[in-house]
């Protein structure tokens, strides 16, 4: 079995933003939020933290603070993908030098790839760290799928552990866990699909809900962790109205307006995003 780098729920977070770059005090405050309400480990500088707007320096900044602030309670993970595998590969090996616990790795966009070039693509990157890497697929927003098939060869390779499983496809999730059983644990991607993930055997969900509502999104894994399924069921259908209001416009643009609502100062998304209802 691999290593399990988390069980449960972990926010993928969004970045705080200020004129000056990255808002360091109002990070600091969420992440001791997200901890002080049970949550199971942070991805900082993901799709939701808007790492394609942020500068190098600027991630450098936000992972650092993550595993400072942390500072051994939960797992801090850094999304360090590229359509670029050298750039990939500097990430990670930064990203490892500054402490986290493991990368979130998405797949090659715009200009893709095929199936081999993408095990070629990760291949490289497990070579050049020594921490585990979580896969991430998300076919709606880079063009690009990861074949169950796929997943087979890549897990063989020792620290590649986990996959992000966002195609919203169940069908292709039973066929990963099918294929790769413990050598590659599986999380989910979408809110929605949690427990029924989970039902498939994944251990956990890489929550944007978790960003206003971390106790719950670990109760409702949890729940089902330790058998209680008719609890985690009902909170995961209780969960889908607030669920589609945070995906009722692109990611990240309706969570940060709601974090800013709960009473952070998390501003505003950087362009080509917009805030929201700024455009009728």
């Amino acid at each position: 079995m691999k290593k399990i780098l988390f069980k449960g729920a972990a926010t993928a977070i969004a970045t705080p933003f200020s004129e000056n770059g990255i808002n360091i005090n109002e990070l600091k405050k969420f992440i001791e939020f997200q901890i002080e309400n049970k949550i199971d480990a942070l991805i900082v500088c993901g799709t939701t933290g808007e790492s394609s707007t942020m500068t190098k320096e600027e991630k450098i900044e936000v992972i650092k603070c993550a595993v400072e602030v942390s500072n051994g309670r939960i797992p801090i993970i850094a999304g360090t993908g590229s359509n670029n595998t050298a750039q990939a590969i500097e990430m990670s090996k930064i990203a490892e030098d500054l402490g986290v616990d493991g990368v979130l790795v998405v797949t090659p966009y715009y200009n893709k790839t095929s199936q081999l070039g993408l095990i070629q693509h990760y291949k490289a990157i497990a070579n050049s760290i020594s921490i585990p890497i979580i896969l991430y697929n998300v076919p709606s927003r880079t063009g690009l799928n990861i074949n169950p098939e796929t997943c087979w060869e890549l897990s063989k390779i020792e620290n590649i552990v986990g996959i992000k499983e966002a195609s919203g496809n169940l069908s292709q999730v039973a066929q990963i866990a099918h294929l790769c059983g413990d050598n590659l644990h599986i999380y989910s991607g979408n809110d929605d699909q949690s427990i029924p993930i989970c039902s498939l055997g994944g251990l956990g969900v890489i929550s944007v809900l978790s960003n206003i509502k971390p106790k719950y999104t670990h109760d409702m894994i949890w729940n089902f962790i330790n058998g209680d399924f008719d609890n985690a069921k009902k909170m995961q259908i209780d969960a889908i109205p607030l669920i589609n209001s945070l995906f009722s416009d692109v990611n990240p643009i309706p969570v940060k307006a709601a974090i800013n609502k709960i009473g952070f100062n998390f501003g505003v998304p950087r362009l080509p995003l917009i805030e929201m209802n700024s455009v009728s």
